[in-house]
């Protein structure tokens, strides 16, 4: 395995790129309340990026093992979608207490940064609030556990020891990614594993960290669409990720506003 090492230029420009994305999710989300169609949300999405003069990054995608390329501009999984949920072949409309998963990449002067996080359209039960904030604390568990010198392993590690004590858990087949000139690069960011193992963290690294968070098994399936990952139980699942660049020894988060 081995990470593209991003320059200063390139990593100031995918600063540029995560404050646009960043601005998009706040948006799109605003817009996922009771009643909306993912549809529309993902029509919304593609406008923002016209608007930004940014390239929606998941459309027309075709990553290794799909048949097909992915439809939508964004992913959008609701209840026990994990990820890469289709908005726009069947859209759905969102209901009361519908977990709501945004997941968006997009391309900015040539270069690729990726986001998502997780809302509650509009009033959930107390389970799934809790699911929210423990995916939502272990994706900083696992950006504060990024430093230069420390391993892949310390990051997955970090997530796994804050998400397991609170009784969820993490679907092993997936996890983060080194991004910035392909939507996946090396190297494999897992959200699970043991410190001190793994590949080198080194300055110039830049990485997607996106702890996945199930409320029951932590056991996956790939639906018939060839793209929505859902849990073995039909329970629901959360996913909070961002795109951070090892800049000064540790992760600075690119992705936020």
């Amino acid at each position: 395995m081995v990470a593209i090492l991003k320059t200063a230029e390139q990593i100031e420009i995918m600063r540029e790129g995560g404050k646009i994305l960043a601005e998009i999710l706040k948006t799109v989300k605003e817009k996922a309340l009771v009643g909306a169609s993912t549809k529309d949300l993902d029509d919304f999405a593609n406008s923002l990026c016209k608007k930004y003069k940014v390239i929606p990054i998941f459309l027309n995608y075709t990553p290794y093992g799909a048949s097909r390329p992915y439809p939508a501009s964004i992913c959008i999984s609701l209840n026990d979608e994990v990820v890469h949920g289709i908005p726009n072949e069947q859209p759905r409309f969102l209901k009361e207490g519908d977990v709501v998963s945004l997941d968006m990449g997009i391309k900015h002067k040539g270069l690729i940064v990726d986001s998502a996080v997780t809302v509650i359209a509009g009033n959930g039960d107390a389970k799934a609030e809790k699911l929210l904030k423990i995916t939502e604390q272990a994706l900083y568990a696992g950006i504060d556990a990024a430093k230069v010198g420390k391993r892949t392993g310390d990051i997955g590690y970090a997530i796994e020891k804050l998400v397991k004590p609170q009784g969820f858990s993490l679907p092993e087949e997936l996890g983060g990614h080194g991004v910035g000139e392909s939507v996946h690069e090396d190297p494999y960011i897992p959200n699970f594993g043991k410190p001190k193992e793994g590949v080198l963290l080194k300055d110039g690294m830049v990485f997607a960290i996106e702890p996945m968070v199930n409320e029951g098994t932590k056991k996956i399936f790939l639906d018939t669409d060839g793209y929505t990952y859902k849990t073995a139980d039909g329970k629901r699942s959360a996913h909070f990720e961002h795109t951070v660049a090892m800049v000064d020894g540790v992760a600075e988060i690119l992705t936020k506003l």
